[in-house]
Formats: C-alpha cells, structure tokens, sequence
C-alpha cells in the first residue's frame, strides 16, 4: 500500500511540475495544486503507519504522530493562500490582455538566440 502512494506522490510532482512549466497561469495554478497534494500526502506517508490517538491516559504501545498532520494542514492553509492570489493575477490578466498567457521577456529571447548581456562589447 506504501508504495502505491509513494507512486501517487511521484506521479503528482511530476505532474505539477510539468504544468508549472506552462506559460498559462491555469495551468501554472492546477500545477502549483497537484505539487500541494503530492506534499500533503508525502508529510501523511512520513508520520509513519496508522496508529492510536495521542491522548494522555491512554495505554496504547503505537500512537499516531500528530507533527505531519498539522503540518499538512498549515500546507493546505499556505497552499489555499497562494492559489487564491495566483487565480487573482490570471483573472486580472484575462481583463487587461483577454488571455491568461505570461508574455515572453526579453532575457527569456537572448537566451533563445544565444546572446547573453555579458556578452557584448
């Protein structure tokens, strides 16, 4: 069963990484989500298998750690923030330009062309 949501997890970065690499922002905000479940399932596969609650008074020989439960859910508040913003800059750039694509820079064409500003005499 690890090794199918190590697989998952694998799957999602690969995923969100491929998208991030888009020039489209919804493509670029699916790619940040797919990274954020991919680190939200890996912190739950690092708090180790399944166990008791940690309640004290409790007599359990395995208890559950709580650290990578709240520390998934500080990476879904962190994550809801971030896509939040990331949906307000493509919306606002669909209403000035009419399309949500991130224009090309100058950097980005000399380094297509092979000229570099150190370069120059």
């Amino acid at each position: 069963m690890t090794l199918v949501l190590v697989a998952t997890v694998a799957v999602l970065y690969g995923a969100g990484a491929y998208l991030m690499l888009q020039r489209n922002l919804i493509r670029i905000v699916i790619g940040l989500a797919m990274i954020a479940h991919g680190g939200n399932l890996l912190l739950l596969l690092a708090g180790g298998p399944p166990g008791g609650p940690p309640l004290v008074g409790l007599e359990t020989s395995a208890m559950s750690d709580p650290l990578p439960q709240a520390m998934a859910l500080t990476a879904i508040v962190i994550t809801f923030g971030i896509t939040a913003f990331l949906l307000a800059m493509a919306y606002r750039s669909w209403v000035l330009h009419g399309d949500d694509i991130v224009q090309h820079d100058l950097d980005d064409r000399r380094i297509a062309r092979g000229t570099f500003p150190e370069d120059r005499p």
